[in-house]
Parts: structure tokens; C-alpha cells; sequence
């Protein structure tokens, strides 16, 4: 017989009676949904969360909750290594086309009107070895160096730099190998501004189109020209005007600029010092100088190596000139155009070493040579304008000027009639020995190693310098992460800026504000001297 079916049943279901109903295919489907998107946003927090804090440790939590995306994070998180030596210290160097430094060296008979520099060009742009007939100098490390040389000094000391990277992305800054200072030296007499100009505009051509440079638009990039900032700052279009314009392209105004001499408006150049005749090869180079500078005997109050100016009457030399004459107590090697002994480095050391104060006037612009020599002396260096070093050298130098020297206002000289060796004479002993011990302790800031070699625990003037740009661009990349912005920044005054303590940042009037009044054509203060005179400079050995 046949069954007949449960009474509400179909027949189909009666057949199939494992089969879900609709209802349990939703719940299934939503479940599976649920759980994938829950692993996704476990995922993306957990994971990918975790990952961006570890690649960007030091940003602020305000700029966390923005979460942006600055491509020089990478770098800046290499700080907080502390396991890592060069954390925060890497130095990515251009590779750049031969025309731009190195073919300027096989050509180095052009690089000066007055000067066969491929002498100078020789032991890594440290010169011929000089002869200690003397003993003047020590045994080892002392070289006929040009002023003019920093350029290609610099270059061969950033070779054996122990942070080199070719990854830009850990790079703390940017390094542009070009011989600036060689450069227009070559076209600075004769040649018109397109000249002069070609090569800066093919480098900032060059640099540009480069992928490291979109990372910061260049701020993030230095190079180093050593000549005065005036030889990179033309200020028309003439040909009868000085030098190129390197310095005031739209581009080279996001980089450093390292001069020898820099402007006390302008916010893209900064002071390094003049390379002397020591180049020490380790550090007991540095040591032994340094005893044995302290231990001299100094039988002249003061000293002065130098011309007149008689083309210029703002200039004090003539006054320093008289009142050297007229001392007891006061030496001078005076100097011309002519064979003197301001041509022979052992002459100028052994005065230097001789004389407890070494007077540094304005040259043919604020800058001297000279006063690194004396200070390489031990010789308490005596300054009359501010913008001689206080405003220029503020990353190597004490920002207190009267621990290391003496001020003595050019009008206290050229209008007032003050006596040089009445007011030095007044210094207590006691003073005078400790100023000597703070000239003495700056040696090895003020100095340019040997490329060739390697100091263990100094710092020489290199290491000073690229460790400042370092500074300057990782602050500035702080302020870029934390959204601050310098508004109220002006350029006319980049020479107060510098003198300002860590954290502050408004600046007032100032007691050296005589001295930089900047007239309207915008050529230099009242006191400056003309730039196109700075042949004269490298005439006179910076004498």
C-alpha cells in the first residue's frame, strides 16, 4: 500500500529534506560579510597602523591625527636610531657631470688672471708642502694653501665623510660638489654676464631636473664657494658690473650657499673660515700645536700685516698703519704690490706668534685670511667692525665675541683718535691669558684637516659646517611636520637672526645696527668697500 503524505507537506519537500531555507542563506551570507570586513579593519589598524609609527617615530601627535606624508620622514626617523652611528647625519653627494669640478682642475692655469693655481690644486687642494726653515711651523701638516681653495678642500673632505649615503631617503642633507669659486673666478676680468652666468644656470638646470631635488625644492641642498658671497652677487645685468649672479637665481636661494665671506642681509649664504697654512693628519697634530702656541713667548703687545687703502678714505688702515709706527710696543709687516714678507707664510706666523693682540681692519671687503692665521697663532684677534667675524662666523666662533678678542668701534679710531696700545694695555694680565687659552681651545674648529686623513675626536671646520646644515634642514623639517610656518621673517635682517639664541626667534634693535645700515641702492652698508676691488685681495695674499 502506499503511504499517504503528512497532511501540509509537499510532495517536493517531502523528497529533499536536507535543503536550507532562504532565510539561512541571508544569515550566512552577512556572517561571512561581518567577519571580512571586521579583518579588514583590524588589519589596516593593527598592521599597517603599526608599520607607519615605526617609519616615522618623532612625529608630533598633531601631525599624527593628520596623517600627511612628508618624503623626508624616512630621514628624519634615522635620528631616533639610537643604534645607528650616522642616524640623522647622512649626506647624499650629486653625482655631477665632470664639467661642473673636475674638469676645471685639468684646466687649472685659467682659474686665475694673477695666480697659476695648479700648484694650489695639488694634496687635495691643500697646496705644496712648506718648508719649516725656521721652525716656524711644526715638523708635519703645513701647506702653501690658497685662501681661494675651500672649494675643492671641501669636496675631497666630504669624500672620506663617515656618513656618505646613496639612498636620498635617509639623507639629512644634499651635497652639490661644484666649484663655484673656481668657477667665475675664471670669468671674473673681461667676459660678459652671459659668461659668467652659463655655468650657474646649467647647474641649477641640472640639480632642478634631479629626482632629490622635488624632496625639498633645494632647501634640503648646500654647496661650497670659496670666494666672498660679493662674487656671486651681481647686482644688474651690465657687463661692467662684478661677478654673476649665482647667488640671487630663484632656485639657489632655497640652498645653503658656504662662503668665506657672507652678507649680512641675506639668508642663503653662511660664513665659513678662510682654509690657513695647518692641515693636521690626526689629532695629535692639533695637540702638540696647541702647547706649544701656549707656551710661547709674546714680546709685542699687538701687530698688524697689511696695506693701506689710500683709494678709500673710509678705510682705518692708514691710522693702524701711524700708530704701529709710532709703538714701542707695537710690530708691523707692512705690505705691497710688490715681493714682501706678507708673501712668505713663515714671515706672518712668526709675527703672529710674537704679538699677544693681532689687529684685523676691514680688507678689500669685511673678511680677512688673516685673522685665522693670527688666531691659528694664538694671537687674541682685535676687530673694529662687527661684520669682520662676529656676524659671519657665528657656527665656528662664540657668539660672547669677548671671550676670544677685543672690539674697538672704526670710529674710535678714525674719527676719535683712540690710542691701540692704551686700550689693550688696560686689559689685565689675567684677562689676556685666558682670552689666549679660549683663541688657543678654537684650533681645531678653525682648521681644515688633511682630506687625505682623518682626526679621531676633533672637529675640525668641515665637521662644524656640515653638522650646522644638518641642523639647519632637520629644524626645518620639524617646522614643516609641525606646521610652522616664520611669517614674520625678514631677510635685511639674516645677520641679527644668526646671533640669536636657541628657541628664539624675534629680533629688535641692536647695538650693531650702525654698522649694517644698508643704503637704498642696496649695494653694501656704509662702510663697505667695493667687491670689485677683491682682486686686490687675492693680489695681496689677503694681506
Amino acid at each position: 500500500m502506499r503511504r499517504r503524505p503528512v497532511a501540509g507537506v509537499l510532495p517536493d519537500q517531502m523528497e529533499k529534506p536536507t535543503t536550507k531555507t532562504p532565510n539561512s542563506r541571508v544569515c550566512l551570507l552577512a556572517s561571512l560579510s561581518a567577519f571580512f570586513w571586521l579583518f579588514l579593519i583590524y588589519f589596516h589598524f593593527a598592521v599597517l597602523g603599526n608599520q607607519t609609527n615605526k617609519s616615522s617615530p618623532i612625529q608630533s601627535e598633531k601631525v599624527s591625527e593628520r596623517q600627511p606624508s612628508f618624503p623626508f620622514a624616512r630621514a628624519l626617523a634615522t635620528g631616533d636610531n639610537k643604534s645607528d652611528p650616522c642616524g640623522g647625519r647622512y649626506i647624499y653627494v650629486h653625482e655631477l657631470p665632470s664639467r661642473f669640478n673636475d674638469d676645471m682642475l685639468k684646466e687649472c692655469r685659467s682659474l686665475s688672471l694673477w695666480t697659476n693655481m695648479c700648484k694650489f690644486t695639488t694634496n687635495g687642494g691643500l697646496g705644496p708642502p712648506l718648508e719649516n726653515v725656521n721652525g716656524v711651523f711644526s715638523h708635519t701638516g703645513w701647506y702653501a694653501t690658497n685662501q681661494f681653495a675651500v672649494d675643492v678642500i671641501f669636496r675631497n673632505r666630504m669624500k672620506q665623510y663617515q656618513c656618505l649615503t646613496p639612498d636620498p631617503s635617509l639623507a639629512a642633507a644634499f651635497f652639490v660638489p661644484f666649484y663655484a669659486g673656481f668657477d667665475i673666478s675664471r670669468y671674473l676680468w673681461g667676459y660678459n654676464i652671459s659668461t659668467r652666468d652659463a655655468a650657474s644656470l646649467d647647474l641649477l638646470h641640472w640639480l632642478t631636473n634631479s629626482p632629490q631635488w622635488t624632496i625639498m625644492n633645494g632647501r634640503d641642498h648646500f654647496l661650497v664657494a670659496g670666494r666672498i658671497t660679493w662674487d656671486f652677487r651681481r647686482l644688474s645685468q651690465l657687463d661692467s658690473d662684478w661677478g654673476n649672479q649665482l647667488f640671487f637665481l630663484p632656485a639657489a636661494k632655497n640652498m645653503s650657499m658656504l662662503v668665506v665671506e657672507s652678507s649680512p642681509w641675506n639668508s642663503n649664504d653662511f660664513g665659513i673660515p678662510y682654509p690657513t697654512y695647518f692641515h693636521p693628519a690626526n689629532d695629535d697634530d692639533v695637540f702638540i700645536w696647541q702647547q706649544r702656541m701656549m707656551s710661547l713667548e709674546r714680546k709685542w703687545l699687538f701687530s698688524f700685516a697689511g696695506a693701506p687703502r689710500p683709494d678709500n678714505p673710509k678705510s682705518i688702515r692708514g691710522h693702524i698703519i701711524d700708530q704701529c709706527r709710532r709703538s714701542n710696543v707695537g710690530k708691523l709687516l707692512e705690505c705691497d704690490f710688490g715681493e714682501s714678507k706678507c708673501h712668505s707664510p713663515s714671515s706672518i706666523m712668526h709675527m703672529f706668534q710674537a704679538s699677544l693682540f693681532c689687529l684685523q681692519p676691514q680688507g678689500d671687503s669685511y673678511t680677512r685670511r688673516s685673522a685665522f692665521d693670527s688666531m691659528l697663532a694664538g694671537c687674541i684677534p682685535v676687530f673694529f667692525h662687527p661684520g669682520s667675524a662676529y656676524t659671519q662666523y657665528t657656527w665656528h666662533l662664540p657668539r660672547n665675541f669677548s671671550k676670544y678678542s677685543v672690539f674697538i668701534p672704526e670710529d674710535d679710531i678714525r674719527k676719535r683718535n683712540v690710542s691701540i696700545e692704551e686700550r689693550l694695555s688696560q686689559i689685565p694680565e689675567e684677562q689676556v691669558r685666558v682670552m689666549r687659552e679660549e683663541v688657543i681651545s678654537l684650533i681645531p674648529r678653525l682648521v681644515y684637516a688633511d682630506p687625505r686623513s682623518k682626526l679621531e675626536t676633533l672637529k675640525d671646520a668641515f665637521d662644524v659646517s656640515v653638522q650646522a646644515v644638518i641642523d639647519k634642514v632637520t629644524n626645518l623639517r620639524k617646522d614643516i611636520m609641525d606646521g610652522r610656518t616664520h611669517e614674520n621673517f625678514i631677510e635685511e635682517n639674516s645677520w641679527k637672526y644668526a646671533l640669536l639664541d636657541d628657541g628664539q626667534r624675534q629680533v629688535g634693535p641692536h647695538q650693531w645696527d650702525p654698522f649694517f645700515s644698508k643704503p637704498k641702492d642696496g649695494s653694501g652698508d656704509s662702510s663697505d668697500l667695493s667687491a670689485k676691488n677683491s682682486w686686490k685681495n687675492e693680489q695681496r695674499n689677503q694681506s
